[in-house]
């Protein structure tokens, strides 16, 4: 058997934000943010479900996994393999633009309900804890005073998993493993949870159509373009540093050309998504975090 890799945006939403989605999700989401207390999820409503048959190229994929739980909390769930500059910031944001649209104008800020972000990253985000989930609410920093649970932000990185299916302990071992590790599975274990083996059986290539097929090659091949472009961005950076830094001062110079070559590095990137997957300069500067005016004279300076 051969399966999709979950950490691609296409097969993570085809798992967690399909029509038929919704006893997985309930599932993760218990295990994940409430770590199966009482299975505290009854239900829930998949916001804008993920049509997978109707998909087409890689223009659609710039959407979030949202569900509406049955306490009316919103959680938004989101896979990220790369580490863009300003991800914990653009994280932040999406939270609190979710809870802010809430109300219409001269409606009562009682009415607002709380917001989950749930970030899963191919990367490391804190150095500073060995935890593989992290848990970030509104505190008092002397006391540690809970100011309320309306918005949280919750993390998950994946490398600091290190267990092998045998050392699986419990069923939020079970979806980590699940979700860094399906894409290298040859047979679904039978030691699994019956959704995470549903879950597996819906990423299973064999039960997929050649255009769905298709859709995921573009995808993981979307994902190593972007990677080479981030790692060249950083080698170009660091070699730009030290060349200004024999000039001005190493430190300095490094500083200024890592920050330059990231940014030519970003904009490579972006030129290459536009070029070579049909994507709009508005979506891709979205998802870059970088203005459109800029990615646009960029684009007329490499054809000219």
């Amino acid at each position: 058997m051969n399966f999709l890799d979950v950490k691609t945006d296409y097969a993570f939403k085809k798992v967690f934000g399909s029509d038929t989605s919704k006893d997985i999700l309930i599932s993760f989401l218990n295990a994940l943010i409430y770590d199966n207390r009482k299975n505290k999820i009854k239900d829930l409503e998949i916001v804008d479900p993920y049509n997978i048959p109707m998909i087409k190229g890689v223009k659609d994929t710039f959407v979030d996994v949202k569900a509406l739980l049955d306490d009316d909390t919103k959680v938004i769930i989101e896979m990220q393999v790369l580490n863009h500059t300003g991800f914990e910031k653009r994280v932040l944001y999406n939270a609190a633009k979710n809870y802010s649209i809430q109300l219409n104008k001269s409606e009562d800020y009682h009415l607002l309900n709380p917001v989950i972000a749930l970030s899963i990253v191919d990367f490391t985000m804190f150095k500073d804890t060995k935890e593989i989930i992290t848990n970030f609410k509104l505190i008092e920093k002397e006391q540690l005073i809970e100011y309320n649970d309306d918005i949280e932000l919750i993390f998950v990185e994946l490398p600091k998993f290190k267990k092998e299916l045998e050392q699986l302990e419990n069923i939020k071992d079970q979806w980590i493993y699940f979700i860094k590790n399906a894409g290298s599975l040859e047979y679904i274990p039978q030691t699994l949870n019956p959704n995470i083996k549903e879950a597996l059986d819906t990423v299973n290539e064999a039960n997929l159509t050649k255009e769905e097929l298709e859709t995921q090659h573009k995808r993981k091949e979307f994902i190593s373009i972007q990677k080479l472009a981030l790692l060249k961005a950083d080698k170009d950076g660091f070699d730009k540093g030290m060349s200004k830094g024999l000039e001005k001062g190493i430190e300095q110079g490094i500083e200024q050309g890592i920050e330059k070559g990231i940014e030519k590095g970003k904009l490579e990137s972006a030129y290459v998504m536009i070029k070579d997957f049909n994507l709009s300069v508005e979506d891709v500067a979205s998802k870059m975090e970088i203005s459109v005016e800029t990615l646009k004279e960029y684009i007329k300076s490499v054809k000219n």
